[in-house]
């Protein structure tokens, strides 16, 4: 049976991911970061899912992967990831620092530790992107550097990998039915509280904006198995596409954002995002 390790596993799309391929025959390795998430991910499959303590900014659990994994690796899939919301102008360099530490070097880093195994057996790297890692938006904008960022990575590591026969794969989805987006209220709160007095007068309405859009966001989200699905399509189609976006009306907005005047496209996110 193929083997996968899903990153960021304890919760969320990465749960997700690790539940659907045990029920279709994978060999799932689970990464989380303690040991309680792992008792947690592991008694819902034993059969088929184990688990390694990975927090893929410890250069320790990243060297120790070369210990703990089998030596036959199919794939990987690298899901770990964080949202840290506000205003550019906001953003303190060590908020800077964490988005792009475990949304794009950490992912990077364990997908370099692998790379001999799958190498080896031919395998697949799956990232898991997002919409905004092609279209950036208001108060979000260091989560859509760091997909940007991801994405180009990605296309450097499929041309450079290519004569090895490593498909490397971007899965970009929009809302997901996650905790991140069922507990946005909370984040907006949390980001407003931590402004200086000074930007909270001067983002006031930003932020209004913001709050009216979550619930529309959560009233769309998709759940968790539909991004499952389009990961099992990308580690199992025979040809495989660069990009996978989930969900038809995300593809819709894709293709529409791309070809429209940057003008347009900022006003058409704006509105949508509520923004003054």
């Amino acid at each position: 049976m193929p083997t996968a390790l899903v990153t960021g596993a304890s919760r969320g799309i990465g749960k997700g991911i690790v539940e659907h391929l045990a029920a279709r025959g994978w060999d799932v390795i689970a990464g989380v970061r303690s040991q309680q998430d792992a008792e947690a991910v592991t008694k819902r499959a034993p059969q088929r899912v184990s688990s390694v303590i990975l927090d893929v900014t410890s250069a320790d659990d990243i060297a120790a992967l070369e210990g703990s994994l089998p030596d036959r690796l199919d794939a990987i899939v690298n899901n770990a990831g964080i949202a840290v919301g506000g205003a550019m102008e906001t953003l303190s360099s060590d908020q800077w620092r964490k988005q792009l530490e475990i949304n794009v070097i950490g992912a990077l880093a364990v997908t370099r530790a692998v790379l001999s195994r799958l190498r080896k057996s031919r395998g697949r790297i799956v990232f898991i992107s997002s919409v905004n890692g092609r279209l950036s938006m208001p108060l979000v904008g260091a989560y859509s550097a760091s997909k940007f960022a991801l994405e180009a990575a990605a296309d450097a590591l499929r041309m450079e990998l290519k004569p090895w026969k490593i498909r490397v794969i971007v899965v970009e989805p929009a809302q997901t039915d996650t905790d991140m987006w069922r507990t946005a209220d909370a984040m907006v709160e949390d980001l407003e509280a931590g402004l200086s007095a000074e930007h909270r007068n001067l983002y006031a309405k930003h932020i209004a904006g913001f709050k009216k859009m979550i619930p529309v966001s959560q009233r769309i989200a998709v759940p968790t198995a539909k991004v499952s699905a389009v990961v099992e399509e990308a580690l199992t189609a025979k040809r495989p596409r660069a990009r996978y976006v989930v969900g038809l009306v995300p593809k819709a907005q894709v293709v529409l954002m791309s070809v429209m005047p940057a003008k347009m496209r900022d006003i058409a996110l704006r509105k949508v995002s509520g923004q003054p």
